[in-house]
């Protein structure tokens, strides 16, 4: 079984396995985690602040210099459905109240920390990683498939799923085409090397 975090910049991957009857466990990247962590589930993209010394590969969920979906706004506070942002805000130095995934569309005036994060170290900011617990060649091959798909999200998925989380298609295809990548280069290493670096004074 699969964990899938229910999110919009997952939804190719969601189709992607559907189409494949790939049995999935769908939840908020901390719940996630737990699953990982329990080894409840075999594989998944997990929390990068989650990822250190698992078995993963150079795929993941990936933006540069903008993401749109996870921000930092006004108030404070973490927010409980994510790992990775909260420290991600923390090694920033920035305050606010953390809101991360598809509930993050209608927030207005906020902070966009991936465009921090380009700001302050020119690079592209990994947010999750594809990572396993059993059947490694299995699910190394599932997903150099996914990559080379070029999975396109047709038309009334993609606005119905707009529809429900009160953005428009152009928004959502938008965001899918053009913010959110998966492939993990050697740019997307570095910053991820760097991010996991320095996360350690903020782990509890």
């Amino acid at each position: 079984m699969i964990g899938h975090i229910n999110y919009l910049n997952l939804l190719p991957f969601y189709l992607f396995l559907k189409r494949r009857n790939i049995k999935i466990k769908k939840g908020v990247p901390s719940e996630i985690n737990r699953l990982f962590e329990k080894r409840k589930i075999d594989a998944a993209f997990i929390s990068s602040i989650k990822s250190k010394n698992k078995k993963c590969f150079d795929v993941g969920i990936v933006a540069n210099k903008k993401v749109k979906s996870v921000l930092l706004c006004e108030g404070n506070g973490d927010d409980k459905d994510s790992a990775t942002s909260n420290i991600l805000a923390k090694q920033l130095n920035l305050k606010g109240k953390v809101v991360i995934g598809d509930k993050a569309f209608k927030e207005k005036n906020c902070i966009d920390l991936a465009t921090e994060w380009h700001k302050k170290y020119n690079l592209p900011f990994v947010f999750a990683r594809f990572c396993v617990n059993k059947n490694q060649k299995k699910y190394e091959k599932l997903i150099k498939k996914f990559l080379i798909s070029k999975q396109k999200v047709p038309f009334f998925i993609l606005k119905k799923y707009a529809d429900n989380i009160g953005i428009s298609y152009k928004e959502a295809r938008e965001y899918l085409d053009n913010i959110i990548y998966y492939k993990i280069g050697w740019k997307e290493k570095k910053a991820l090397k760097l991010f996991l670096s320095k996360s350690n004074k903020f782990l509890k």
